[in-house]
Parts: C-alpha cells; sequence; structure tokens
C-alpha cells in the first residue's frame, strides 16, 4: 500500500497493516491489526507514535515516500509497548536530531528498552502543549490506559484526537476509515475496548473527564480504524461501558493484631474503600471471635481482606483457625487480599497467602495484578513494616482503592 493516506491537512497515516494472525496478550488476533503511525508535515515535522517491533524497516521506507527522517524534529511517544514504540530505534537512526516527547516514566523506559540514554527527551506533563509549527499539540497523561506512562496528545487546529490504545479496534484493514469500513465495525470497538480497557474502568472515566471539552472531529488511534465519522459516539461509549453499576459491593476484613499496627492497617483499607463505595465490615480475629459468625460474614462479602501481625514467624489470635475453614467453602466469585505489619520478618502474611491458595477465591498478588491490569508496581500481599508512615499509608490506600476497582469493574 505505497499510496498517501491523509488525515488531515498536512497530516498522513505511515502506519503499517498486519493482516496475519498476530499473537496478542495471551490471545490470537484473528482479524490481525493495525499499528497506526502519524506524520504532522509542519514547520517541525511530528511524528506520532510509530509501529510494532517487528516492521521498523518497512515504517522508515514508508515514512521516507513524505519525508527525509533527518529532517522530523519531535517523535512523541504516547506509550512505550514494542506495538506503538516499536520502530522508534529504526526511525531514531535515522533521525538523529529529532526530540523524543513522552512522559517522565515513559521516557525512562525508552531510554533503557532502547538504549537512548544520549537522546534528547521533552517531558511532558498534563496539559501541557507543543508548538510544532502551524499546529499545536496538547497532552493529557492517562495513566493505566493500558499502562502506567500512557498518555494520549490532541490537535488543536485539526480537532483530532491520538489517543494510543484508548478507542481503538484490532483488525487488519486497507480502509483505515470508519465510515469506509465494508463491515460493521462496532463489535470490534467494544471487544477491544472490554479485553483491553475495561480491567482499568476507573482511568478510563478520568480521561473522559480530560478529553470531554474537547471539540473533537476525528479520533486516530493506534489500532484499527481511525473515526472520522461521529466520533462522539466512540467517547460517549467509553464514557458508558465504564460507568460503574449500581450493585452495592461489600468488603469484609478480617484480622488479627499484636501491638495495633495491623488494627491501623485494617481501618485505613476500610476507608479507602469506603471512598469508592464499597460497604466494608472489620472483624477482630481475637480469641473471643465466633468463627461460625466470620464464616457467615465471608459468604456475604464480595472481597475479603485477611491480616495478621507477625509473632515468631507465625499469626496471632484465632485467625489460622478461619483460614482453615475457607477450604471446605465455596467462595469461587470473591476476591481474597493478604496484609499484615511485621517487625523483623513477615512470614504471616505469606502463610495467610498460601491458605487462600488453596481455596477457590481469586486470590489477589503480584502476579494476578500483571496478568489481569498490567499494573507491575501494585505489590499484593500488603506487608508493612511497624506502624504506617504517611508512605505506607498511601500505599495501603492505593493497594486497597486498586481492589475497589476490580469489584466496581
Amino acid at each position: 500500500m505505497n499510496k498517501q493516506i491523509k488525515v488531515a491537512d498536512k497530516s498522513y497515516w505511515v502506519g503499517y497493516v498486519d493482516d496475519r494472525k498476530v499473537p496478542f496478550h495471551r490471545l490470537i488476533l484473528e482479524k490481525g491489526t493495525t499499528y497506526n503511525s502519524y506524520l504532522l508535515m509542519t514547520e517541525k515535522p511530528t511524528v506520532i507514535d510509530t509501529v510494532d517491533i517487528s516492521f521498523g524497516r518497512q515504517f522508515v521506507e514508508r515514512l521516507s515516500q513524505y519525508i527525509k527522517p533527518e529532517e522530523i524534529k519531535f517523535i512523541i511517544i504516547n506509550h512505550v509497548e514494542p506495538d506503538h514504540s516499536g520502530g522508534l530505534p529504526a526511525l531514531a537512526s535515522k533521525a538523529k536530531d529529532a526530540v523524543i516527547v513522552t512522559t517522565e516514566l515513559g521516557a525512562k523506559e525508552l531510554k533503557e528498552m532502547y538504549k537512548l540514554h544520549n537522546r534528547k527527551f521533552l517531558i511532558i506533563k498534563d496539559g501541557d502543549t507543543l508548538d510544532i509549527g502551524g499546529k499545536t499539540l496538547k497532552f493529557f497523561e492517562t495513566p493505566y490506559l493500558h499502562t502506567e506512562e500512557t498518555m494520549i496528545a490532541y490537535c488543536i487546529e485539526d480537532k483530532i484526537l491520538y489517543p494510543c490504545d484508548i478507542f481503538s479496534s484490532h483488525v487488519a484493514t486497507y480502509d483505515l476509515f470508519n465510515d469506509l469500513a465494508k463491515e460493521d465495525m462496532i463489535p470490534d470497538f467494544e471487544i477491544y475496548y472490554k479485553l483491553i480497557m475495561h480491567p482499568h474502568r476507573p482511568y478510563v472515566q478520568d480521561m473522559i473527564k480530560k478529553v470531554k471539552e474537547l471539540d473533537i472531529e476525528v479520533i486516530a488511534p493506534s489500532h484499527g480504524y481511525i473515526l472520522r465519522n461521529n466520533a462522539q459516539r466512540f467517547v460517549d461509549s467509553y464514557d458508558e461501558m465504564s460507568k460503574a453499576s449500581d450493585e452495592i459491593k461489600k468488603a469484609l476484613i478480617v484480622f488479627s493484631s499484636m501491638t495495633g499496627n495491623t488494627k491501623r492497617i485494617a481501618n485505613h483499607i476500610a476507608n479507602a474503600l469506603g471512598e469508592k463505595g464499597i460497604v466494608t465490615d472489620i472483624i477482630d480475629a481475637n480469641d473471643k471471635v465466633n468463627i461460625d459468625e466470620v464464616k457467615e460474614a465471608i459468604i456475604n462479602a464480595d472481597a475479603i481482606f485477611f491480616g495478621s501481625s507477625t509473632r515468631y514467624a507465625d499469626m496471632v489470635g484465632k485467625l489460622e483457625d478461619i483460614l482453615k475453614e475457607l477450604k471446605n467453602m465455596d467462595l469461587e466469585s470473591k476476591l481474597a487480599v493478604a496484609f499484615g505489619s511485621y517487625g523483623w520478618s513477615g512470614e504471616a502474611v505469606e502463610v495467610i497467602n498460601d491458605y487462600l491458595n488453596n481455596t477457590n477465591m481469586k486470590l489477589i498478588d503480584t502476579s494476578y495484578m500483571i496478568k489481569k491490569t498490567g499494573m507491575e508496581d501494585m505489590n499484593f500481599p500488603i506487608r508493612i513494616k511497624f506502624n504506617p508512615g504517611d508512605e505506607e499509608i498511601e500505599k495501603i490506600t492505593r493497594s486497597a482503592q486498586v481492589i475497589g476497582d476490580l469489584l466496581i469493574s
């Protein structure tokens, strides 16, 4: 496909259509996909995103039909995954003076991924603008859509939103524009949202708040169709699909504490869940607790946090007696999280995790978070040394709110 594909005045699609059955996030994209990259031929020529790492050479060849790569002034990387940034090494080797524009975390990751430590980066903050000579780009940070470093770009003059993975669809199409689609593309659009974006539903709502005041005539995402027919429809669709359910969700915190530190963690978890609208009960699993009542409370909860202090590498109170009962209960639909405080070791939290692993609950650990949401910075179980200070309280709060988001997604 050698013809020029115009997206707006002096703006062109320079991506790659991958019409194979494409391995992607442990799935096979039966319809293939596109890697959408855009060239803005302004006074300061700018590339927005690149293509998959497998097609860097073809990408530079296509760009070269429009411009000598060494004339490019800015390379904008909205998202560092290799299906977006993979063409950067090939392009950067030709466009030696181009400034790479991305978020602070994006710059750190790109330097490590592609050995670009000696390149010039422009670090973007939420709401920053960039004059590229005849067009102005405005940027918004959109963390966890679907990874932490992600941002989106909006061309003020063209009224085009370049939202990276957001509003994408996995379809290999040479038509490229939704008004030219030969079949209904809405099912593919909705499937993409469900698989990639819905686990990050609260962050979709944050993004909607940032873009709702923009005058958007075209949405030019990183995969699939460019949405130039009724772009607002797709913003409204994301807004509707990502709204919280009216169903009331319940959480239970069962803990045993030795000096009060684990109790403080439990209270911070409860407060954070309350901010998400989760109805939360707390049970102190001391020696007087009624285990049958605890079991009934567990059955009535959607997520259960089990916490203990560590004393001589073990739990305290009657928490272990409660944990022993779980394997005989049907808890398949429930989320389970371990937490606790410790001094010099912290084995109790890991022992709790061992018990939870032997149930049919969905155990929330670091592995689950990475595979389910891509949040590699969220560490579970929640382990706090001694009394939680401000930094630890922030960690507890964010961890609990993430669990709240999983519940209401």
